[in-house]
């Protein structure tokens, strides 16, 4: 059965939109900046990539009141999906929701705890559990759009957007739904998660230079940025789509999902091989088919090679290959659902996003690289890469 994308929306350290964020890839620009407030001056990360357009700026007061941040992303994204797939007429039954998160609603979490600390348990909000639950970002959408056929939230670290993603094709093709709404949402830039990260030694120190740190396949890359955002995408039976006369950006083609049993936060190239060819094999294609690659391509010294290396042995290296975490950073559970969003346009236009601040490739990796601007491209198929901390791996294949 074959599953199209019909809808597209994101609200980014781009862009409010999929326009400007594409906009913004198109042309190298960066979305990372310093963060100015006063309790970043005491970490030693104190740089990230926030959203170009706050929320409160597109919500309506009360709604917004009523979301957390990762919620407000979620909803944001999603409406303009949904317009942008022409609204569809489809039984509330028959249309499902999946919207992956990593952290969900961290910031209500962190926030209402110090609520509870300094001010005592009757100035807790009574909306603390729905605003901090993971489920809340797929549970606001589902509601947003009168979604009866599931809501669903796969939370699986960095991979959880494009999680979100195949478990939409799987609702379709197993007839349990003739419309997914799926995608990603994030929203954690707070000084727990960047003292983490930064103790992790997975977080980015180039304070002095925002735009210049997130540097994916770089020789002297040094770490992630922290980024937030929505990503989402409309799914379609492709007969119910010709059906009400809509219009196609991308066939979902494929999808495949491993684990690697393997480590915490390094991924196993085992574990990365057999989600790509799974995907291939799910989307019937070879990997000669494969003219593009989106690469998860963090800007971690171990991670980018390890990948580096998947891509060499599962599709070779005669794809173009981009990394767009240079200019959004890294979304989290957003990513893979960003990625896949500028894959289908990547085919859809023919057009290649550049990777920026590759000054000099990794000596290790023989990747075709798309740098200095965006690339022309005749590719007619495309894999899209996500994976996350505790060994998850989500590959997705688009063709024109």
């Amino acid at each position: 059965m074959n599953v199209v994308v019909t809808g597209l929306g994101a609200t980014t350290p781009l862009g409010g939109d999929v326009p400007s964020t594409w906009a913004g890839l198109l042309g190298g620009e960066s979305g990372i900046s310093r963060i100015e407030e006063d309790w970043a001056e005491t970490l030693p990360v104190r740089i990230a990539a926030r959203l170009r357009v706050e929320p409160t700026e597109v919500l309506d007061r009360v709604q917004a009141r009523r979301l957390d941040r990762c919620e407000q992303v979620a909803v944001i994204a999603a409406r303009e999906a949904w317009a942008d797939a022409g609204r569809p007429g489809v039984e509330p039954e028959r249309l499902a929701v999946v919207i992956g998160t990593g952290t969900g609603g961290v910031l209500t979490l962190l926030g209402q705890d110090d609520v509870l600390e300094l001010h005592g348990a009757r100035r807790v909000s009574p909306r603390a559990v729905t605003m901090l639950m993971a489920n809340g970002p797929s549970a606001a959408v589902s509601m947003e759009l009168g979604a009866r056929g599931g809501a669903h939230t796969p939370v699986s670290a960095c991979a959880s957007g494009a999680e979100a993603i195949a478990l939409g094709l799987d609702l379709i093709r197993l007839g349990r739904a003739d419309v997914v709404v799926a995608g990603g949402a994030e929203a954690c830039i707070h000084p727990l998660p960047l003292a983490g990260f930064a103790q992790a030694m997975a977080h980015s120190t180039r304070n002095d230079a925002p735009q210049r740190a997130s540097r994916p396949l770089d020789a002297a890359r040094d770490g992630f940025v922290i980024g937030e955002g929505s990503a989402v995408l409309v799914l379609e039976r492709a007969g119910f789509a010709a059906a009400r006369g809509a219009r196609a950006h991308a066939t979902l083609a494929g999808a495949g999902m491993t684990s690697d049993a393997h480590h915490m936060t390094a991924g196993h190239p085992d574990g990365q091989v057999r989600a790509i060819r799974r995907a291939l094999a799910d989307a019937g294609l070879t990997a000669g088919d494969i003219g593009l690659v989106h690469a998860h391509a963090t800007s971690t010294e171990q991670g980018d090679l390890t990948e580096a290396q998947s891509i060499t042995e599962a599709i070779g290296l005669h794809a173009a290959v981009t990394a767009t975490k240079s200019m959004t950073g890294h979304l989290f559970g957003t990513a893979g659902a960003l990625g896949a969003l500028a894959t289908v346009l990547a085919l859809r236009d023919r057009a290649v996003p550049p990777t920026v601040n590759l000054e000099e490739q990794d000596p290790r990796i023989d990747l075709d690289i798309v740098t200095g601007g965006p690339r022309q491209s005749g590719a007619t198929a495309a894999l899209a890469n996500a994976f996350g901390f505790g060994g998850h791996n989500a590959c997705l294949v688009f063709s024109r």
